[in-house]
């Protein structure tokens, strides 16, 4: 089976610049059978001019608050000024996004099911550093991306700029790391305290945030396009290459776990 395709990691886990969701196309519904929308069921259908709304008016908190941030940073932004700045009451923002650090970090990083289902999927023989490590590095490249520099270059400023950022992407990557570190406790059968899938685990996500804060460092240096994705890629690869120097032969999935 192919290895996962890596996800949206521009706005993965930790993320490296600014994402939102997408609002749908104000277009006329599809007619679709009374018998064939009960089958699919409420997450098939179009939504609503409700949920429209909604997420336009989330679109609007997020681009208020990632031009007062870039303006003026994190810490220095009240709720209220980003409600006053998106055309809302400061009830609403609070409704979309409970804590304030949401506005910068997803509370469910898209980067965290792509990366275990990546781990998930590997092919029989291939180690967890193996799959979980080119993951990473094949996502991280595509910050290399030239429509990416930007806005990787206003998020490394927002996030470096506040202790409070920076303290909350420490736990998101630690939580990440738990999450890594069950799946291969669960697949190796490893008892409580053995110490192997945590140390697995925190490799490969050190290898992540080593890549994260390169490119961060790279764009705000003013580099980009082909020549950061090479560099990305180039130092990707030499530590997936010291991962798979001692972790080569741990956990490595068997015919049967297909």
């Amino acid at each position: 089976m192919p290895p996962a395709e890596p996800a949206d990691t521009v706005g993965a886990v930790i993320r490296a610049m600014p994402s939102r969701p997408e609002v749908p196309a104000r277009t006329a519904p599809a007619v679709v059978p009374p018998e064939r929308a009960a089958a699919e069921g409420p997450a098939k259908r179009a939504p609503g001019a409700r949920e429209r709304r909604r997420q336009e008016t989330r679109v609007r908190i997020v681009d208020a608050a990632a031009e007062l941030f870039a303006e003026r940073g994190f810490d220095s932004v009240s709720v209220m000024e980003i409600a006053k700045r998106a055309g809302v009451v400061e009830k609403t923002v609070f409704n979309h996004f409970p804590v304030k650090e949401g506005l910068v970090f997803d509370a469910d990083p898209p980067m965290r099911a792509a990366l275990l289902d990546a781990v998930r999927r590997r092919p029989p023989g291939e180690s967890v550093a193996a799959a979980a490590g080119s993951f990473v590095v094949a996502a991280m490249s595509r910050l290399g991306a030239p429509e990416a520099a930007a806005g990787v270059a206003d998020m490394a400023k927002v996030i470096r700029g506040s202790r409070t950022l920076q303290i909350r992407e420490r736990e998101i990557l630690g939580a990440l790391t738990g999450a890594l570190a069950d799946l291969i406790a669960e697949e190796t059968g490893a008892r409580h305290g053995e110490i192997e899938p945590w140390l697995a685990a925190h490799a490969v996500l050190g290898l992540y945030a080593s890549l994260l804060e390169l490119a961060r460092d790279r764009v705000l240096d003013g580099l980009g396009g082909p020549e950061l994705t090479a560099e990305l890629l180039r130092q990707g690869q030499r530590g997936l290459s010291l991962l798979q120097f001692g972790l080569a032969g741990y956990c490595k999935r068997s015919s049967a776990s297909r």
